[in-house]
C-alpha cells in the first residue's frame, strides 16, 4: 500500500464550466491562482504579439 506522502502531487487543472459544488474552500482558492496566472500568462503573449505586429506595419509603412 502506498501512503499518501509517497504518492506524486497531482497537477491542479480546472475545466472552465465544471461543477463546483463538490469542492473544498481551499481547492477553489487553488483554482482561482491557477486562472490568474493562465490570465497574466494569456495577456503577456496578447501584448507580445501586439507589439510584433505594430513592428510589422511601422516597419511597411510608406
Amino acid at each position: 500500500m502506498i501512503a499518501d506522502d509517497d504518492r506524486p502531487a497531482r497537477k491542479t487543472t480546472h475545466e472552465i464550466g465544471c461543477d463546483l459544488s463538490l469542492l473544498a474552500a481551499d481547492e477553489l482558492r487553488s483554482r482561482i491562482e491557477l486562472l490568474k496566472a493562465e490570465i497574466e500568462r494569456l495577456e503577456a503573449e496578447c501584448i507580445r504579439k501586439q507589439a510584433g505586429r505594430l513592428a510589422a506595419e511601422n516597419l511597411f509603412k510608406t
